[in-house]
């Protein structure tokens, strides 16, 4: 009779441990969502310039964060399957399985906090360079070029002045001054006005730099913030198991 009462009732049964962890894992079903969608905006949103960056952090912690996002989803569902059961060696392996989990995150957050101090610098040593070499000669490059002058309203990495040093204008046919996506108005040949009416004078660097800051911010305040989730899970996690070995 002890041993029913105390699966069955009080604070400290396993019942109310079973219940408390299914409540949880509901939470860390859902932060793994977010975490998932974030990595997948991430990919989606700015997959395109990857190739103007030198550095491979800022897609490395996007691809992260969607394989700790599916993973997580995957681990809720081990979860809920270890309690319904009551298996102690599937509750084991989902207590390691949440430590991953937690070093996944945290390895995001401090690459996006690091990368973050140096995504400017790395972008005004080497987007310049990618502007003026690669344009009209690298497929990627042309398109992502393109995608970021119209999308940011730029011209060039540091200004328009870039492209009268650039490959494209001297080694083409062309007669423009400026590619066309530079223009407010895109249209064909409308590259051939370096007025400012026509085509912006600020450079993409800057509009760039602080867009890809922000996102590494979120990355990073994602990371490091959900990652604590995992602890009060692996804590839990191991309460309950030793209730169950108790109870057995």
């Amino acid at each position: 009779m002890k041993v029913k009462n105390r699966r069955k009732s009080g604070c400290c049964s396993v019942n109310f441990a079973k219940n408390f962890f299914h409540i949880y894992n509901f939470i860390f079903l859902v932060s793994g969502g977010c975490v998932l969608f974030l990595g997948l905006w991430t990919i989606l949103t700015k997959h395109g310039y990857v190739s103007l960056l030198t550095n491979l952090t800022y897609p490395l912690t996007a691809y992260i964060l969607v394989a700790a996002g599916v993973l997580s989803v995957i681990v809720a569902l081990l979860g809920c399957c270890s309690v319904y059961k009551e298996n102690r060696c599937l509750l084991i392996l989902y207590t390691f399985l949440l430590l991953f989990i937690f070093l996944m995150e945290e390895m995001v957050g401090i690459l996006a906090y690091v990368y973050r101090n140096q995504v400017e610098a790395d972008l005004q040593h080497n987007l310049n360079d990618t502007f003026v070499q690669q344009y009209g000669f690298g497929i990627e490059e042309t398109f992502a070029i393109d995608k970021m002058q119209q999308e940011y309203k730029c011209c060039g990495a540091s200004g328009f002045e870039n492209w009268e040093n650039s490959r494209w204008k001297h080694e083409t046919n062309t007669t423009n001054l400026v590619p066309d996506s530079c223009c407010k108005s895109v249209s064909e040949g409308c590259g051939k006005s370096q007025h400012p009416s026509n085509i912006p004078y600020t450079g993409c660097v800057h509009k760039f730099t602080f867009d890809l800051q922000d996102q590494l911010v979120i990355m990073c305040a994602v990371g490091l913030g959900f990652s604590v989730i995992e602890i009060f899970g692996m804590i839990l996690s191991c309460c309950l198991y030793v209730k169950l070995k108790d109870d057995d």
